[in-house]
């Protein structure tokens, strides 16, 4: 099986039924992972990773030089499905100039005074730039979903709360990514897929390591009983806003290094197939530069010239002190 058929099982197509029980949470044969130079299916994953953000950084400033694209990268996942670890280890080596990173939390008063879509639009990516969102617009379809009581905080007319909220949502989030996608912004969504049993034992060692107490929160485990429904709302999801402009990619994620490697491969295939190229430059540009080229070298010579002069007179003048 080829790298690309590997990558292709993991994406929703549009159309397709994504039920999560029948996809792997977790994943250790990846071909990429073949050509990598180290023992051991999991070193040579960390390996992976490192190896494609020298690749990742190439793409990045091709995309930064070219201004024309914004790359938008949507992080959704159950808690500690590993989101964090994915930003600090595939994304870290990038240029910060090029690239920014945005966790959304509980909307502020200020932002329930708008439309749901207000504050994240805030936060999308430039032309050139690579814009991470660590939870995004998804959480009005997943947890205002799971707990519908958040809805009477939005201050919605009573026609918005109606049977057809969940479905009015999804059409406006599939027609504000076509929106992003037809002026230039690439969106790539994972979807951090993690077992029941693993997200316990990660909850345990946070509780278990005080190094990593600070990572564990009462509300983990309040929003661990509703595990059933956060799956029924993730299918649908998954389901309704996979598109052709903007799939999802529903990642294994019980093997953090295994779902870094992936989420690493699929994100450089994704801003590759931009085809970008670095700004070209036409005869009358080239001739200007050719010209600004000679008088920086004569301005460089001139300066070794006086350089060297005066190194000799130093010089002179210590050996005449003597």
């Amino acid at each position: 099986m080829t790298r690309a058929e590997v990558r292709q099982l993991f994406r929703v197509r549009p159309g397709q039924r994504a039920r999560l029980s029948r996809r792997p949470t977790e994943w250790t044969a990846y071909p990429d992972l073949a050509d990598v130079p180290r023992d051991g299916i999991k070193g040579r994953a960390k390996a992976f990773v490192q190896k494609n953000l020298e690749a990742l950084t190439e793409a990045h400033d091709r995309l930064y030089a070219s201004d024309v694209h914004a790359v938008l990268v949507v992080l959704q996942a159950m808690d500690a499905a590993g989101k964090d670890g994915v930003i600090k280890h595939v994304m870290s080596g990038l240029n910060p100039q090029g690239c920014q990173v945005f966790s959304f939390k509980r909307p502020s008063d200020e932002e329930l005074d708008h439309n749901y879509f207000w504050r994240y639009t805030k936060g999308l990516p430039e032309r050139g730039r690579i814009g991470i969102f660590n939870r995004s617009y998804y959480e009005e379809v997943l947890v205002v979903r799971v707990h519908p009581e958040l809805l009477d905080r939005q201050k919605l007319p009573a026609d918005a709360r109606g049977p057809d909220v969940w479905k009015d949502r999804y059409e406006d989030i599939n027609r504000f990514e076509r929106h992003l996608t037809r002026n230039g912004t690439r969106i790539i969504k994972f979807f951090l897929h993690v077992s029941k049993e693993e997200q316990g034992r990660r909850f345990l060692d946070r509780i278990d390591t005080p190094e990593k107490n600070w990572k564990f929160s009462e509300s983990d485990v309040r929003e661990r009983r509703f595990w059933n429904d956060y799956q029924r709302a993730y299918e649908d999801m998954l389901s309704a806003t996979s598109t052709e402009w903007a799939p999802w990619w529903v990642v294994p994620a019980d093997h953090k290094w295994m779902c870094r490697a992936l989420v690493s491969s699929i994100l450089k295939s994704e801003i590759d197939a931009l085809k970008l190229k670095a700004p070209s430059v036409d005869g009358r540009r080239r001739a200007e530069l050719a010209q600004m080229r000679e008088e920086l070298a004569a301005e460089l010579d001139g300066g070794r010239r006086r350089h060297k002069r005066r190194l000799a007179s130093f010089q002179t003048s210590m050996i005449s002190r003597r």
